[in-house]
């Protein structure tokens, strides 16, 4: 109940100071490129749960059925002008404030994946899903895209089994630290990493 308590004023005083920040960003992709502001994604929540996450869109429409697919490259040219900025400082996350407010997200956790990957998890890694997924996570802050799918896996286990307020509170600060040095942002090979399972 704390954690959600925590969730809830997080999320609604974010949204408030960033309200500014965040109509401009929406105005910018609109006027820069032909799509829509928002990208809407099926990922899988707590329990297995799927919800549809938001993110502001950061590449061309559909690049997912073009290119790499939903791999990313640093230099990957279905990336927009604005969603190379955005991508950089991860303001593409923004909008998943209001998963917050809705309840399937946290601002800490395990990040929210898709269903394709957890349908190759082992019964050990689906503990990966015993709490909500985050804004942020403990494997954000240990690598992100510089380290293999099967180790951000065993991070997220791990936070699962020793969560508490003080663990948040530190990903919260070293999440700060991450984001300004814009540290594994697409892995060490310039390509997001893929998860093929056991």
């Amino acid at each position: 109940m704390f954690k959600r308590l925590f969730d809830l004023v997080v999320a609604i005083v974010a949204l408030l100071i960033l309200s500014p920040v965040l109509l401009l960003i929406a105005l910018l992709i609109k006027l820069t490129s032909r799509g829509t502001v928002l990208y809407i994604d099926t990922r899988v929540g707590q329990h297995g749960q799927q919800f549809a996450m938001y993110k502001f869109r950061t590449m061309v429409q559909s690049a997912d059925q073009i290119g790499l697919g939903r791999a990313v490259a640093v230099r990957d040219p279905r990336i927009t002008r604005i969603g190379r900025w955005l991508r950089t400082w991860s303001l593409d996350e923004l909008p998943q404030l209001l998963n917050v407010l809705r309840g399937e997200m946290s601002i800490v956790g395990p990040r929210p994946t898709i269903p394709a990957q957890v349908a190759l998890y082992s019964e050990h890694e689906r503990q990966r899903l015993a709490t909500k997924p985050g804004l942020t996570g403990w494997a954000q802050v240990n690598g992100r895209n510089n380290i293999s799918w099967e180790q951000r896996i065993e991070l997220d286990i791990w936070y699962v089994a020793h969560q508490s307020f003080t663990l948040d509170l530190k990903i919260i600060l070293r999440t700060i630290k991450v984001l300004i040095r814009r540290e594994g942002l697409y892995g060490v090979d310039g390509i997001t990493p893929s998860f093929k399972g056991e």
